[in-house]
């Protein structure tokens, strides 16, 4: 079965010309599926048409957010009502072509576990979002090891198990490859097309690039040093404690030889007294992050590895994701 999920947020003029796309798309496939979509609070009629075509069609769920959460809250609600093994998700302003997703089935029917969108030929405004977005993309191939060109878009397809391992924040949606690999998840990368918004206005500007470096920076930490936290803040806290053990240890001999360190040497007593004190800090960060990261795993009962399959004599046997 699939699930398509789809987050809307002001979209009433791209809404029944999506529907009728991704239907006749869907019908083609020849597979079970449902249409999620989830209203993230529009002031628009994008929901009085949504449950219209809940009305109509018994494949059409419709869920409505009390508030605007934004899209990865959107996207964690639709993913946890999805039934399908393979969930797919997508843009409602009809960016993204539905006529695209036999392409990333085709990669999940490979074997893969994610196929992931690439708009190789943007039509966005060069400056404000094709350019920090390849710049973001590059830095974020870079730091997490995967090789994709496009982490940004929504469209994608998962295999159900792989999005039970991820809890979403933030804005952390962009990057479910990334986290996904965390677990071992194969990733393929599918070209697809991108058109111009059908109506409306994009809900994105020059200003998200700086929450998407925070993000990379959460994503680094979060790929590399989430089971050993000490091993990140250590380092730094390892450095501040030796230089300014350093510092204090060659002032207090120089003291000792009757020297005025206070006049004659304060600023550098001051950056001895703080670099020891910020290592202690950080080795204190290290320490209480190892014991978070200890107590999030125990009492979730979650393992800090994923089992694919199973095998034995008598057959194989899936894994049960837990």
């Amino acid at each position: 079965m699939l699930s398509v999920v789809i987050p809307v947020h002001n979209e009433e003029s791209s809404l029944l010309p999506l529907y009728d796309r991704l239907t006749a798309t869907l019908e083609k496939l020849g597979r079970p599926y449902e249409i999620i979509f989830v209203d993230d609070a529009s002031t628009d009629r994008s929901f009085e048409l949504l449950a219209g075509l809940a009305d109509s069609d018994d494949r059409v769920k419709v869920i409505r957010l009390r508030r605007n959460f934004g899209q990865t809250a959107a996207l964690s609600a639709g993913f946890h009502e999805a039934r399908g093994e393979v969930v797919i998700s997508l843009d409602a302003d009809l960016q993204h072509a539905p006529e695209d997703i036999p392409l990333l089935l085709a990669k999940i029917d490979e074997g893969y576990d994610i196929a992931s969108g690439w708009r190789k030929n943007r039509v966005d405004n060069p400056i404000t979002r094709k350019l920090p977005s390849r710049v973001a993309n590059w830095i974020m191939a870079k730091l997490s090891g995967i090789e994709l060109h496009d982490f940004g878009t929504t469209f994608k397809a998962y295999r159900a198990e792989i999005l039970r391992d991820i809890n979403l924040y933030g804005e952390l949606h962009r990057f479910i490859p990334a986290l996904a690999s965390f677990y071992g998840a194969r990733i393929a990368e599918v070209p697809i097309q991108n058109a111009p918004r059908a109506g409306g206005g994009s809900h994105y500007g020059l200003g998200r690039t700086f929450h998407v470096l925070f993000d990379i920076l959460t994503i680094k930490f979060l790929l590399s040093y989430f089971t050993r936290p000490m091993h990140f803040f250590g380092k730094f806290g390892l450095a501040g404690t030796t230089v300014g053990g350093a510092i204090l240890g060659y002032l207090f001999v120089y003291k000792l030889m009757g020297h005025e360190i206070l006049i004659e040497h304060g600023p550098l007593l001051l950056a001895g007294s703080l670099l020891l004190l910020a290592g202690i800090m950080m080795f204190s960060t290290g320490l209480l992050g190892e014991m978070l990261m200890r107590t999030y795993f125990e009492s979730q009962g979650r393992r800090i590895y994923a089992i694919r399959e199973i095998r034995t004599r008598a057959g194989r046997q899936a894994a049960v994701q837990r």
